[in-house]
């Protein structure tokens, strides 16, 4: 069975500009907040960073008094064993479901045990309902 839960995930947007997510991690960090999650592009001068912190209310506090844009969207959180071929079997879950992958991030360190999976889809709730049984 996997723990797949719906959480509010931070959307930031900056400037694209070197130091911004050391500027980020700075302010979380002088909070006492920790990352579990963090996705950072670089889209035509603009910085879009994804973060899932240990404290999202107090995170979105912080970083909007340091000026920061943000908003928050919903995403499907959840921990996969580090085993040959679980991605592909969460996949096609929802595949046959008729769930379509929207986002999707991943990292899991080479010697470890599961890997924490970021995703957005066409349907979150029942996408969480659907792993949640499998």
């Amino acid at each position: 069975m996997i723990d797949a839960q719906l959480q509010q995930e931070i959307v930031l947007r900056s400037e694209d500009r070197v130091g911004v997510l050391a500027e980020i991690a700075r302010v979380l960090s002088e909070m006492g907040i920790n990352l579990l999650a963090v996705r950072l592009r670089s889209i035509e001068g603009e910085a879009i960073v994804h973060l899932l912190t240990t404290s999202q209310s107090y995170a979105c506090e912080a970083l909007r008094d340091a000026g920061f844009e943000l908003s928050q969207r919903d995403v499907v959180m959840l921990e996969l064993p580090h085993h040959l071929g679980f991605l592909r079997r969460v996949s096609e879950a929802l595949a046959r479901k008729d769930i379509s992958i929207d986002d999707l991030h991943i990292s899991v360190p080479e010697e470890g045990k599961v890997g924490v999976v970021v995703l957005t889809c066409s349907n979150n709730a029942h996408a969480i309902q659907i792993l949640r049984g499998h």
